[in-house]
């Protein structure tokens, strides 16, 4: 009896010093990342068979369980992926959101400046100082135009830098992962115990990769992870780990994509497969659907404010009495296309400005295939897609012509229309002499006239405008040849232009790319010239015109082709657009952060340390310390008291 006693209570002071050592373990790991509480498990020893039955022989521990459920854990790692995504995506667009939205930095302020140097022109085209304010308000709405684009440059350059610190930290925890996977096998073949600091270190790092980039765990037979991103890429595949790399897009060599490792190579991850969750995600998002989209929509206002302005420009004539030239220039990289770097053909291609009010605000991509001999090109915004049997071919504001070469099937181009509108704009004019206020032509009727016929000075006509008519300076004479019909004559080169022409008072008479109204009574022989505006110098018919482009409509066209915005409310809606997101993204970040708060107290109340309890299990265990040495206590008095009987 005194043996067994104190068998049992050898055992009893066992587990209750396994019970200590774990709440020991738990409380000095309350505050360890990823801790899950551990619980000693005992079992009843087999009993001892006795005549009087079955006496039972004390208890022992099975193994130190964790505290671990891996539904709650999943719960966590989704939340977590999720609010690192909306952090990461609302932390970047506010960048872009306060500069757009700044009342003095954005670009508003400056458009605004210019017209109101156009209209000082137009109210007095004579003014030196009007004409050199227009310059420079030019000149000050180039440099905003370049510095917005520089400053999204710079955003997308620190995108890239924390692009590849992802991926250089994604490759270390991978790494750790297939480590700890070994090592775990490795104790678990000691006892065949699960070596639960082990487990937890691994989880923790798995949690931290999900935070990084969105990933799928399949737990193995043998107790190891593999872990897959993307969809389906194995980045830990028992010991065994894969790197990731970042490399140049073979299409747009401004671009850095996540590329995964294959033998001695790396296949690029598309970005899309990758925008799930986590850093990363909302990095890769947030470029290819927020600051691809700001710039290229910022290079269509760049774009579209400087063509239009040229084209009306053009239409008038300066101080020394030369027509109109460009007031800004459009760099040849608008629009820009990239032949994929592994496109197998010979075929060069390139790409040129049509009208600027059809251009979008996205990228395209172009596709050859042999077997139909046709190109697909594919609007990236929406997936559009429009086949071209042939090149030339003119779509959505731009031109695509077959330079050389001869195309291979497979072979692709990214065509970026307005990417770079606003970084390579500038001014074309210096001279405020060279300011084109005045009209290149006017009206007048002959002082021999005997009716009661009037013209108006007249207009260039924009329709089909430019390039203007070459003879729109030379002189043409409108002679009545009846109270109802006239002759239209080119005097300069002594030409008939036109006979017997029905007059209609007030109705437009256009001819040469210009357009006059004769109104009144005219007599026969009464005529009306049309002929350059010598010495127009107050002319300021073109700097009216000029000025009303600010509240003209001449962006984004309609399916019928009409514009249904101004520079500023374009711009006005890439604001909006940016705003709009900014704040959903954060209303997201909210949310998805209250759903992590959530989902983590649901997963701490069955893995966290509680130290109330914990300091309730040290008395307990500590008093259960304490009875089984009192008992080994009495059984040695027992057997003391058996071997002193004589």
């Amino acid at each position: 009896m005194g043996n067994s006693l104190l068998g049992i209570g050898v055992s009893a002071v066992n587990n209750a010093q396994l019970n200590l050592l774990t709440a020991q373990h738990n409380i000095a790991n309350v505050n360890t990342p990823g801790f899950h509480r551990q619980e000693a498990v005992q079992a009843t020893n087999f009993a001892m068979s006795t005549g009087a039955g079955f006496i039972g022989n004390g208890a022992h521990v099975e193994t130190v369980r964790r505290m671990y459920n891996q539904f709650l854990d999943a719960q966590v790692s989704a939340a977590s992926t999720q609010n690192q995504f909306y952090n990461t995506y609302s932390t970047e667009i506010n960048q872009i959101d306060n500069l757009l939205a700044d009342p003095s930095a954005g670009l508003s302020p400056a458009i605004q400046s210019f017209f109101t140097g156009a209209s000082a022109v137009a109210n007095d085209p004579t003014s030196a100082a009007a004409r050199q304010s227009l310059l420079s308000g030019g000149d000050a709405l180039v440099a905003r135009l370049q510095s917005l684009y520089s400053r999204f440059d710079d955003i997308r350059s620190g995108v890239n830098t924390q692009l590849d610190t992802l991926v250089s930290s994604i490759n270390s925890y991978a790494s750790q992962v297939a480590d700890l996977n070994g090592k775990i096998i490795a104790a678990q073949s000691l006892n065949n115990q699960p070596p639960n600091d082990l487990l937890d270190q691994r989880d923790q790092l798995i949690s931290k990769l999900n935070e990084m980039v969105k990933t799928s765990v399949v737990k193995q037979n043998d107790g190891t992870y593999n872990v897959f991103i993307g969809n389906g890429q194995a980045l830990v595949s028992g010991t065994s780990s894969f790197s990731l790399a970042l490399q140049t897009d073979p299409t747009d060599p401004g671009q850095k994509n996540v590329a995964y490792s294959i033998g001695s190579g790396y296949v690029t991850i598309p970005s899309a497969n990758l925008e799930g969750g986590g850093t990363l995600g909302g990095l890769l998002a947030f470029r290819s659907n927020s600051l691809d989209n700001a710039q290229n929509a910022l290079g269509r206002v760049a774009i579209g404010l400087a063509q239009t302005f040229n084209n009306q420009h053009k239409l008038g004539q300066d101080l020394n009495g030369v027509l109109g030239g460009n007031f800004f220039n459009i760099a040849s990289t608008s629009p820009s296309i990239y032949s994929n770097a592994n496109n197998t053909g010979s075929a060069v291609l390139t790409t040129t400005l049509g009208q600027a009010g059809a251009l979008t605000t996205s990228n395209y991509n172009l596709t050859y295939s042999s077997a139909s001999s046709n190109y697909t090109l594919t609007r990236v915004s929406d997936g559009t897609t429009t086949t071209l049997s042939a090149l030339p071919a003119t779509v959505d504001g731009f031109t695509i012509a077959l330079s050389s070469g001869t195309p291979a099937n497979g072979d692709q181009w990214l065509i970026a229309p307005t990417r770079f509108g606003a970084r390579d704009i500038s001014m074309a004019i210096t001279d405020p002499n060279q300011i084109a206020a005045a009209a290149p032509m006017r009206a007048a009727a002959s002082t021999a006239n005997t009716g009661t016929g009037g013209i108006d000075l007249g207009s260039v006509d924009t329709a089909s405008q430019p390039p203007l008519n070459s003879n729109i300076q030379n002189q043409v004479s409108i002679t009545f040849t009846s109270a109802t019909t006239f002759n239209v004559t080119d005097v300069t080169l002594g030409t008939t232009l036109a006979t017997g022409v029905s007059y209609t008072s007030g109705g437009a008479i256009s001819y040469n790319g210009w357009t006059v109204h004769i109104t009144g009574a005219p007599a026969a022989g009464d005529a009306f010239t049309v002929s350059t505006n010598t010495g127009g110098i107050g002319d300021n018919r073109n700097a009216v015109a000029l000025a009303a482009l600010q509240t003209k409509n001449t962006l984004a066209n309609n399916t019928s082709g009409v514009p249904t915005t101004t520079y500023q409310g374009a711009y006005a809606q890439l604001v909006s657009s940016v705003g709009n997101t900014a704040q959903q993204m954060q209303v997201n970040s909210s949310a998805q952060q209250t759903l992590l708060n959530s989902a983590t107290q649901t997963q701490q109340q069955l893995s966290g340390v509680n130290l109330d309890e914990e300091a309730a299990n040290l008395l307990r265990y500590q008093q259960a310390y304490q009875a089984a040495a009192k008992m080994i206590q009495i059984g040695s008095t027992l057997f003391s008291t058996i071997l002193a009987i004589q």
